[in-house]
């Protein structure tokens, strides 16, 4: 009996293992794919900027269309958002049975548009508009970093990214209870994107915002992004819903994402941020950044420095080789210059406050023409101009240091090692580790550090000894049954307290058998959905595959070995994978250790073939690129209409036979464009724009 036992116990011990490093692969290809698609996301944009860097326009009209169109958002004046998105024009027809919001706001309201939602009613775009209308002049008013205190609550409950997964944040609701005086949330970033419900989620969240404006506080994520939103579905989701009136919607929650709150405070011990810090962290100078110029932080320097200062030179009217070296500080800040030697004495302040004014009004001026802007309205005062104005002491950072600061709390991501390096697998952001925490910590006088930004199995993870907490709130995000989600409450202790869950139906309905063993039926699920993804990834890249397989095959005998074949994969694909433990579940048996790889080429390409019904070379070639070209068309697609409009094609074209140094008349163009447009309905539809890069791929 005790031999038995112990042969029991040896055989649960070995199933539990495999289980487990099954679950471990399972996780490791599912984020290793989501990274590396971000890391796309970030290189195509960056090959977006580099082209607007070096472009030089030919006029002043191909400057603002381009500007425009690759821009989008970014010095909008206030006059013309509000003409633009003009939502008192707009009638809610007599048919319409949904939700109706009237402002001031009401806790009725928000229970309203819950009930509606759960009914899968929508709302009307009249008070969509309106709602953000109202949500950009509140957030406006708010600090970089809001301050939150659990001595006027009972706790404060901290949720992290939920991706349009509106059933998690009902489901948070249900448990925790709605937003109220007595019951406080911070939502950490990543609303939208990847789930189906994204719009919806903001307009409930902005909607408890304006209602309880001290309860309810929102910190902005790397997805709060317009140029992320373009590749991960949001922007789609918009004009899905919105057919009419998508394109104001889009442009003003473009403009609400790049005023919402940096990062939360809880009793100045517990600092909430959505990614992580870096070495260069600096809390100060977060506070004091205009938030709201950072549109897409994706986008960093639009210009090189050297040329910058030259212009600030320029305008300023001053020769560098003639000035003092304080002279030559001074020109080289891109920050105005006041010197105390023109003002007037301060016992006289009536006219000390009149040369306040001039002088304010010439460096405004002077800023103008350095960014080639020659009007603009009057803007309103903010918390964070209002912060830069009180504190003129304070020093001074340029453009691309505050640009870091956000893209670093946005981006990154906590490491065990120690130190702090570039996030190479995101692309965006750092590595932080255990040193970095515990400087930043010590510094501000902080207890620990809450983020989100990583899907984490069970919902939340503590590292660094328990000073970097991670909380993800969209459960099932890569499959049914593949994480929890959780939310942390803090009490006035500050000891954080976990709720999990996992918002699905199809895990409610498992049958009994299925429910009993769900960990290795849902486990066993998961596999299947990660490995038929990461053969899609390998069928993508087959010809590369090929040409490195062959570098190993010196003799030309169409077999390598299982090593060769890992490491040849892992050079082509670089998602940092055990290749040699997966081989099991990608590569069938192989003779004598050796694998025909060509075989194994034709099996993947079969698999594939049989979901669409495709030429083999020509779907390689989409399956590979169908997200960077749909990325791209909606890039050039700026009005988001779903077509590209031969002037939107025209002025991009000019951008990269710029960057290619091709030489093509505008007749040379117009023929491109027509050749395109098979449907001669006078614009280019996605399904075109892939045939072309068909043709293409054909005649090569």
């Amino acid at each position: 009996a005790f031999k038995a036992a112990v042969l029991i116990q040896r055989w649960y011990r070995r199933y539990v293992a495999r289980l487990e490093m099954r679950r471990r692969c399972t996780w490791r290809i599912f984020q290793s794919i989501e990274y590396a698609c971000e890391q796309d996301q970030i290189k195509l944009y960056n090959f977006f900027s580099y082209l607007m860097d070096h472009f030089t326009p030919s006029s002043s009209k191909e400057r603002d269309f381009i500007s425009r169109m690759f821009i989008s958002g970014e010095g909008v004046k206030e006059a013309e958002l509000e003409k633009y998105c003009d939502y008192e024009s707009m009638e809610v027809p007599d048919s319409y049975t949904g939700p109706r919001l009237s402002f001031p706001l009401l806790p009725d309201h928000a229970t309203a548009l819950l009930e509606a939602f759960k009914q899968k009613q929508q709302l009307h775009a009249r008070y969509v508009l309106n709602l953000l209308h109202e949500t950009r002049k509140h957030l406006k008013q708010l600090p970089n970093i809001s301050h939150v205190s659990t001595c006027y609550s009972e706790e404060v409950t901290v949720c992290g990214d939920l991706h349009g997964q509106l059933d998690d944040l009902f489901l948070i609701f249900y448990k925790n209870g709605l937003p109220s005086p007595s019951k406080t949330y911070v939502f950490n970033g990543d609303f939208v994107d990847r789930g189906k419900q994204s719009l919806e989620i903001l307009i409930v969240l902005f909607t408890f915002l304006l209602v309880y404006p001290n309860e309810v506080h929102l910190n902005r994520g790397n997805h709060e992004d317009h140029m992320v939103n373009l590749r991960y579905g949001f922007t789609k989701e918009v004009m899905q819903k919105y057919k009419a009136h998508g394109r104001k919607i889009l442009k003003m929650i473009q403009n609400v994402f790049c005023w919402l709150p940096l990062a939360t405070l809880i009793d100045e011990k517990v600092l909430i941020i959505h990614g992580g810090i870096s070495d260069t962290t600096d809390l100060d100078m977060l506070e004091k950044i205009q938030r709201h110029k950072f549109i897409s932080v994706l986008r960093g320097k639009k210009r090189k420095e050297s040329n910058r200062n030259m212009e600030i030179q320029e305008i300023n009217g001053e020769d560098k080789a003639e000035a003092s070296p304080a002279e030559q500080d001074a020109a080289t800040s891109p920050y105005p210059q006041f010197r105390a030697a023109q003002a007037p004495s301060m016992a006289n302040r009536l006219e000390f406050s009149r040369w306040v004014r001039q002088t304010v009004q010439e460096q405004i001026e002077r800023c103008r023409r350095l960014v080639d802007v020659s009007e603009s309205e009057e803007e309103e005062l903010t918390y964070s101009s209002l912060v830069s104005m009180t504190d003129l002491d304070a020093p001074c950072w340029t453009r691309q240091e505050e640009w870091k600061q956000i893209l670093d709390i946005l981006w990154s991501d906590p490491m065990p090692q120690e130190g702090c390096r570039e996030n190479t697998v995101r692309g965006g952001g750092c590595y932080f580790g255990p040193d970095v925490t515990e400087k930043i910590l010590k510094k501000y006088r902080l207890q620990f550090l809450i983020r989100s930004h990583e899907c984490k199995q069970e919902g939340y993870e503590f590292c660094h000894s328990r000073k970097v907490l991670t909380i993800f709130s969209a459960s099932n995000y890569y499959e049914i049954g593949s994480n929890r989600g959780a939310y942390v409450k803090l009490g006035p202790d500050l000891v954080p307290h976990f709720v999990q869950y996992q918002a699905n139906k199809t895990a409610h309905t498992l049958t009994m058998t299925q429910r009993q063993g769900s960990p290795a039926f849902l486990r066993e699920a998961q596999g299947e959905s990660a490995f038929r993804a990461l053969r899609e990834k390998l069928f993508a890249h087959t010809s590369a595959l090929s040409s490195a397989f062959k570098a190993y095959d010196k003799d030309g005998t169409g077999r390598i070995s299982l090593s060769n074949w890992a490491t040849a994969v892992e050079s082509v694909l670089r998602l940092g994978l055990p290749w040699r433990m997966l081989r099991p579940q990608l590569v069938r048996s192989a003779a004598d250790g050796a694998l025909e790889y060509q075989s194994w080429l034709d099996d993947l390409a079969m698999e594939q073939r049989s979901q669409e019904h495709i030429q083999s070379g020509l779907l390689e070639v989409i399956y590979r690129n169908r997200s960077n070209l749909e990325t791209i068309f909606r890039i050039i697609d700026r009005d988001h209409s779903g077509l590209i409009s031969f002037e939107e094609f025209y002025q991009t074209w000019k951008l990269f036979s710029s960057h290619m140094n091709i030489e093509l008349t505008d007749d040379g163009i117009s023929d491109l464009v027509r050749s395109i447009d098979f449907n001669k309905d006078g614009n280019i539809d996605f399904n075109e724009f892939l045939e072309a890069f068909r043709l293409v791929k054909q005649s090569q």
